[in-house]
Formats: structure tokens, C-alpha cells, sequence
């Protein structure tokens, strides 16, 4: 980047919208590059998807391939991470599993996030009744532990990896409504709502429009930092038996077809427990690196 571009982003007075806007992306990306947990966070995601894009390329066996002969093998030079019960190279496993796990992590944070941001703003903006029959029932939801009612769900819907993501995302939401509401609460009597509305806009428009830009900042930093939570909650569904179904590599899955060996064989269910730590880890650095570059304040607190 040269001089001159750089002077360009960071001008106290930038001349068009446009150069306001990238300039604040600029120095949001300055912010978040100067903090080296949230970069290294930032890295392990990186790789994360590299390594689920191209899995196929980069596992050195087959992932569903039996050996009966080389079961239980301790990590070597054959079979880096070693394999399971049925002969299975673990780490072949892990890879393809990564695919599994950014699935379920994509489409829960996709889903829940909306719901909540719809649920809240309409409760914030709308008031009255419309309000307590929307938090009333996101409180209904909040009074069940989230992997507990997750459960009820797959169990009433049936075991398999999509009817665990819904259930994920049906209980995932009221976090995200009772953030949305409390942002569209402070912001719906400011002047330039007042202005809008004399201008003509409609309830649509004005959440459309004003009232849901700004809340998706904090929607933001708060599905990062959620992502280890929901990960977990896979995981659990996973290790129960309830997510993907054998033989697919899920790594919960994995942990629960080791648990019988981890005192004699302990790497079939450490090594994808591994992997699960270090992914939450990175969201949770992730997460606080955006909170830091998109709520100032509630990361100064």
C-alpha cells in the first residue's frame, strides 16, 4: 500500500462517503491487526477452511477405508495422529470431519442470528403487546438449558446432522433477540428516526433501513464469540449419538468411539477432543478481537 493511499484511508476529513467508509474499515482491520491473539484466532480459521476446502487432497487415506489388521495403531509415521477401533486413519478422520463441523457452525450462525435480530427489533420497535408475547417467549426458550432442549428436539425430530443444525438454531436465537431488542430499545426515539418517519418511512423501512444496521455489530462480535458454544453443543449432539450418523466422521462422533479405549489407547478420542479445543479457541480469540474493533467500549469494560 503506498503513502498515498494510506493518507487517502486515513484523512480526518475524507471528501466522499465512500472513502468514510473504507477508511473506517481500514482502521477497523488496524485495530484488529494489532492484537496478536485475535490474528493467530484469525489464522487457525484460515487454515480451517483451507483445510475443509480441500480435504480430499490433503487427507493421506481413505477416511472410511477399514484396516481391521492396524487397529489401534499409536500415531507413527504411517498414520500420523493413529487409528481407531475399525483401522481408520484418525487423521484422514479429522480432516474430512472439519467439513461437518464448519457446516453446522455456518448454517447455525446464518439461521439464529436473523431469527434473533427479526424477533428482537420488532419487540423493541413495536412495544406493547407485540413486546410481551415476543419476550415472554424468548424467556421461555432462555429458561431451558440450550443443549438440553436441543436435545428434545433431534430426539423428537429424530437423529441426523440436519435435524441436529435446526435444532441448534431453534435454540441458538434468544440470546440474539434480547441483544437486538435492547439495541433497537436506545435507538428507536433518536432524532433521526423522528426525521425519517416525517420523511415518510414506514416501520418496514425503518428497520430495514436504520434500526438493523446498527444492530449488527454486536450480532457480530456476539455469534463469534458463540461459535465455540455452538461447536460443543455439535459436538455433545455428536458424542450422544444424535448429529451425523456413522460412518460419517463427525468429531464428537470420534470422541465417543474412543471413550471406550481412552485409558489404553487414548489418542483415538484425544486427538479429535484436540481439535475441537483449538477451533473454540479461535472463535473465542476471533471474538475478542472483533469486540474490541466493533464495541469499543464493551471490551474496554
Amino acid at each position: 500500500m503506498t503513502e498515498t493511499t494510506r493518507a487517502w484511508l486515513l484523512s480526518d476529513a475524507p471528501q466522499t462517503r465512500r472513502q468514510a467508509r473504507m477508511g473506517a474499515l481500514y482502521q477497523g482491520w488496524l485495530t484488529f491487526r494489532a492484537n496478536k491473539l485475535a490474528m493467530l484466532g484469525l489464522v487457525i480459521l484460515l487454515a480451517l477452511l483451507f483445510v475443509a476446502g480441500f480435504a480430499p487432497w490433503l487427507s493421506p487415506q481413505n477416511p472410511f477405508a477399514q484396516n481391521l489388521a492396524d487397529r489401534l495403531q499409536p500415531p507413527s509415521a504411517a498414520h500420523w495422529l493413529g487409528t481407531d477401533a475399525l483401522g481408520r486413519d484418525i487423521l484422514s478422520r479429522l480432516i474430512h470431519g472439519s467439513r461437518i463441523t464448519l457446516f453446522i457452525v455456518g448454517t447455525v450462525a446464518l439461521v439464529a442470528p436473523v431469527i434473533g435480530l427479526f424477533v428482537g427489533t420488532v419487540a423493541g420497535f413495536a412495544g406493547g403487546w407485540v413486546d410481551q408475547v415476543l419476550m415472554r417467549t424468548t424467556d421461555i426458550f432462555l429458561a431451558f438449558p440450550k443443549l438440553i432442549l436441543a436435545l428434545a428436539f433431534v430426539a423428537a425430530l429424530g437423529p441426523g446432522i440436519g435435524n441436529a443444525v435446526l435444532a441448534l438454531a431453534v435454540t441458538s436465537w434468544p440470546p440474539y433477540a434480547r441483544l437486538a431488542r435492547a439495541e433497537t430499545l436506545t435507538i428507536r426515539n433518536a432524532d433521526y428516526i423522528a426525521a425519517a418517519r416525517l420523511q415518510g418511512a414506514g416501520p418496514l423501512r425503518l428497520l430495514i433501513g436504520h434500526i438493523w444496521p446498527l444492530c449488527v455489530s454486536s450480532l457480530i462480535v456476539r455469534v463469534a464469540l458463540d461459535m465455540a458454544g455452538i461447536i460443543l453443543s455439535a459436538a455433545g449432539l455428536g458424542f450422544l449419538g444424535l448429529g451425523a450418523q456413522p460412518p460419517m466422521p463427525e468429531w464428537g462422533a470420534m470422541i465417543s468411539d474412543g471413550r471406550t479405549y481412552i485409558l489404553d489407547f487414548w489418542w483415538v478420542a484425544a486427538m479429535p477432543g484436540l481439535a475441537i479445543f483449538i477451533v473454540s479457541l479461535a472463535f473465542n480469540l476471533l471474538g475478542d478481537g472483533l469486540r474490541d474493533v466493533l464495541d469499543p467500549k464493551g471490551g474496554a469494560e
